[in-house]
């Protein structure tokens, strides 16, 4: 696959982020929400290319993203459906 070539044309930074970097997409998004994620990082004042952006603010930083195990509940609904839908 590889990066796009707008990500070789600008020095963009790649690997882990930093905690300002999470903190400056996070400001961003809250304040602007997202619209068109490669314009993002420009607007925000991150030097990393849209996708890796979005893929953050999916994966990890979303508010309403929910972390650990499922509860007895959920995992009695999963069961369920499971056992209505099969591997759908």
């Amino acid at each position: 696959m590889g990066r796009h070539s707008c990500c070789y044309k600008q020095k963009l930074r790649k690997g882990l982020w930093s905690p300002e970097e999470d903190e400056k997409l996070l400001r961003h998004i809250t304040k602007h929400g997202h619209g068109c994620w490669s314009s993002v990082p420009k607007q925000a004042g991150l030097h990393r290319c849209g996708k890796s952006c979005r893929l953050r603010w999916i994966n990890y930083l979303r508010p309403d993203l929910k972390r650990g195990t499922f509860s007895q509940e959920e995992e009695n609904l999963i069961i369920e459906l499971h056992a209505v839908l099969g591997n759908r």
